[in-house]
């Protein structure tokens, strides 16, 4: 068996951290990790040891320019269909949406629209932005203000938490053990969630959106899902990129929706065999995206317990999630 077999992918390689991280991480709260070993509390968040390092370099060394367009989302909240929508419709004057060999059929999304702490500053290293084109694609799980425009996502949080469980038990196979969904449960209710506490996340953007609307866009995924040529014609608005006539007669918009469904995309070559500079399979990113998924996994005391917190967190918000 050769070394590549046996050595565990970039994501889970603790021992690349450098002095410094490993000297602040031993001053930081630790709770069990979804992913990795642990995870720690680093700025009211929790980020798994592996993106501490990412994060750090991310928030002291990125520039924002002005025409720059960040999607923040919390992770699971289906920010890879996001990424489909949003790269093919911004980019469409360079890519036709019509064109055989479009990005999108020979690239993931996660690559097309890069994460700064997973990919750009992945192990504190300094990204080189001169091969970008404006507008600068980027997306982040992190707390980001910023005056260029951002795009929020959010999902109810019981199927974000199922998605997530799947999500890191895929990637712990290389660890040949899975966590129950019993203790996950109990760390997610505590706040312990990868980039968590959910909702201080949500709460953050939500707020934000409403005092900055011409800043800050927040997209719930379930609307986005039961009407999503409504919600991009609202994205395109946002961006200042907006669909004109003549683009709705010749049906741009539905093409985008068509060539960025889930069905069309996870049967690409690239999303089934491939993997990302980090190490996780892109196929990993394509799961399911049903909306009310939980009620297969939720015990009835699971559930009361959940909407206990979720009332009790946003309680006065106006902020109300949709579960069918």
């Amino acid at each position: 068996m050769t070394t590549s077999q046996t050595s565990p992918p970039k994501y889970l390689q603790e021992n690349t951290l450098s002095e410094e991280c490993k000297k602040l991480l031993s001053t930081l709260p630790k709770e069990k990790g979804w992913i990795g070993s642990y995870m720690y509390n680093y700025q009211g968040c929790w980020i798994p040891t592996k993106f501490i390092q990412g994060t750090i370099a991310f928030q002291q060394q990125f520039e924002a320019e002005d025409s720059d367009i960040v999607l923040v989302t919390t992770p699971k909240s289906e920010t890879t269909w996001l990424k489909l929508l949003l790269f093919p419709m911004v980019n469409r004057m360079k890519h036709s949406i019509f064109e055989q060999n479009h990005p999108l059929t020979v690239e993931n999304p996660h690559v097309l629209v890069p994460f700064l702490e997973h990919t750009l500053y992945f192990d504190g290293r300094v990204p080189e932005f001169s091969s970008f084109t404006s507008p600068r694609l980027l997306a982040t799980h992190m707390s980001f203000a910023s005056r260029t425009k951002l795009v929020y996502l959010c999902r109810n949080p019981k199927d974000t938490f199922i998605s997530m469980w799947h999500f890191a038990n895929n990637l712990r196979v290389h660890q040949k053990d899975t966590n129950s969904i019993e203790e996950m449960f109990d760390l997610f209710c505590k706040g312990v969630s990868i980039y968590g506490p959910i909702w201080d996340h949500v709460l953050d953007y939500w707020k934000q959106s409403i005092e900055k609307p011409n800043k800050v866009l927040f997209l719930m995924y379930e609307e986005v899902k039961e009407k999503p040529k409504v919600q991009l014609q609202r994205l395109a608005e946002f961006l200042e990129c907006p669909f004109s006539t003549e683009e709705e007669n010749c049906g741009v918009a539905d093409e985008i929706l068509r060539m960025c469904s889930f069905e069309n995309l996870s049967k690409l070559e690239v999303n089934k065999k491939k993997t990302l500079p980090s190490g996780e399979e892109n196929k990993a990113f394509f799961r399911k995206g049903e909306i009310g998924d939980w009620k297969n996994y939720f015990t009835e005391e699971m559930n009361q317990k959940h909407n206990h917190i979720i009332e009790q967190k946003f309680q006065g918000s106006g902020l109300k999630f949709s579960y069918i």
